[in-house]
């Protein structure tokens, strides 16, 4: 055998990495290409004009697939047409310059609150590139009888954001007479169903608030059966689980993934409450994820704060939550009322970790309030407060621990806020994934955080038309610099409107323009196809 020389050895490695390069420069080139094709595929429609043309924009589709450069035409209320029209003769009515910037679908809160009667046009929503929210959370919905009736003076607003509406199970109760009641009868049962299949033909599910008067009486017999409704009308259950202590949320998840034998369920802003670290973690999603292969139609959102938001009431026992109960507990079983308050608080982290958001308090912690009437805050929270007298914010989150959930594909987005609640969320949420997250921190690309705002909610609701920016699609567009995306909202000052969403779009037309609202808006009342 003859010996390679050193020139012939140098040569024969030169030609190699000569074809190596080609061949990647060319995966390369065929990847570029094929996003390309992707586009200008599609035969070119015969146009003269169009309402919208956004040109030169990085467009993030909501899938999780890389961006593309092309130009976005809107017609009415829709994406008429992606790609680069050649038409010279074409004419365009508003020419919106996205260069150097991110074009996505609007972002979809899968857990909101707020009264589209009173503030309709929910700014601080679009503020942080909402443009639609689900409402009739936590077992709570609007108790008008006339449910077509109401929803269509809704829609007569001027609504800056879509309204996808639920039903709450805990109004159901309500209005079907049963209130607080724990065991129900067949006549009560069938009431229920009768009363939920109707306000079903409008709304997209059931929720249930089983932490909340009168949810929190419901035996699993009953939620199993509303469920069955729901699901034969291809509604869902989103719900506020049963307990969301460290101790008590995975058999709160196994209650409700047992509903999802007939309907798809979804857990409501998932956290486990005192409970700490990445291992937890994974054990909760694991759990979940046994659940999912096990054929249960199972999802969840979660919310990027380390503090949740709710009434007091959340510290009070199961005995005394409302008016009555808590007039007979005050007067029959003081002490043990204190007991458990004060057990209650101080494992949620102590009162210095709940800050009060009711007059005349807001802004205070508990201690601090507890301090100035010179009481423990237990009697405080009995004597001058009682389970309806306040709402807060409660500090019992581990930042490792929801982070990890943060970070699973699973997982999706909400804000659980409002315009008036007294946390940073409902004006910062969105915002703030963006900010902290894909920007500051890396935990998510700004595809997948765009993904879980975006097509994994539509996908959740089973949203027909919106979450990804598709030709037929409806025109819920955002564009922005993810750089300069800025949520100010804290818990001192929750009420700052988020920065950086330089144009805001729904339904085809233009509503928030560099921060200032337009007149007429453009939201609409989605109902069910």
């Amino acid at each position: 055998m003859k010996t390679i020389t050193s020139k012939r050895y140098l040569f024969i490695i030169t030609l190699l990495f000569i074809s190596f390069t080609s061949c990647k420069n060319e995966k390369i080139k065929s990847e570029k290409e094929s996003q390309i094709e992707r586009q200008e595929t599609v035969v070119q429609p015969n146009i003269d004009a169009v309402a919208i043309a956004i040109i030169n924009g990085n467009i993030i589709d909501g899938t999780g697939k890389p961006a593309y450069t092309s130009t976005i035409y809107i017609n009415a209320d829709s994406i008429f047409y992606i790609g680069n029209l050649t038409n010279p003769e074409l004419k365009i009515g508003l020419t919106i310059d996205a260069k150097g910037k991110t074009v996505s679908p609007g972002f979809i809160d899968l857990h909101a609150h707020g009264n589209p009667l009173s503030t309709p046009d929910f700014e601080n929503f679009l503020a942080m590139g909402v443009t639609s929210i689900v409402l009739g959370q936590d077992g709570s919905s609007t108790n008008s009888k006339d449910l077509k009736g109401y929803l269509d003076n809704v829609n007569e607003q001027n609504l800056g954001v879509n309204i996808i509406e639920f039903v709450g199970h805990g109004t159901l109760r309500n209005l079907a007479g049963i209130g607080v009641k724990s065991k129900i009868n067949e006549v009560q049962l069938e009431k229920l169903k009768s009363l939920l299949k109707e306000r079903l033909k409008y709304t997209f599910g059931l929720s249930t608030g089983l932490e909340y008067a009168p949810g929190l009486y419901a035996e699993e017999s009953e939620l199993v059966a509303l469920a069955a409704i729901a699901g034969e009308q291809n509604k869902m259950v989103m719900s506020h689980m049963r307990n969301e202590d460290d101790d008590a949320v995975i058999e709160s998840i196994k209650e409700l993934s047992r509903q999802g034998s007939n309907a798809r369920v979804h857990i409501s802003h998932l956290k486990s409450v005192y409970g700490k670290g990445q291992d937890r973690a994974i054990q909760i999603l694991d759990t979940i994820k046994k659940i999912r292969k096990s054929g249960i139609q199972l999802t969840a959102d979660m919310y990027p704060y380390m503090a949740s938001y709710t009434g007091i009431s959340i510290v009070f026992p199961d005995w005394s939550k409302t008016p009555q109960q808590f007039a007979i507990a005050k007067k029959n079983r003081r002490k043990e009322l204190e007991d458990f308050i004060r057990n209650k608080v101080n494992l949620r982290n102590g009162p210095e970790a709940t800050l009060l958001g009711s007059a005349p308090y807001t802004g205070k912690t508990l201690a601090e309030a507890a301090a100035s009437k010179n009481k423990p805050f237990e009697q405080f929270l009995i004597d001058d407060l009682g389970p309806q007298g306040s709402s807060g914010a409660y500090f019992v989150m581990n930042k490792e621990l929801q982070e990890t959930f943060l970070k699973d594909p699973i997982i999706g987005i909400c804000s659980d806020g409002s315009k008036t609640g007294h946390h940073p969320r409902g004006h910062g949420t969105f915002a703030k994934v963006i900010e902290t997250y894909v920007v500051k921190d890396s935990i998510l690309n700004l595809e997948e955080a765009v993904r879980k705002m975006t097509s994994y909610a539509a996908e959740i609701l089973q949203l027909k038309k919106r979450g990804t920016l598709t030709i037929g699609n409806k025109a819920d567009i955002l564009i922005f610099d993810p750089k300069n995306i800025k949520a100010p909202a804290d818990y001192v000052n929750p009420h700052q409107l988020a920065t950086g969403f330089d144009q805001v779009l729904v339904n085809g037309k233009l509503v928030r323009d560099h921060e200032k609202l337009a007149v007429e808006l453009s939201g609409k009342v989605l109902l069910p196809e």
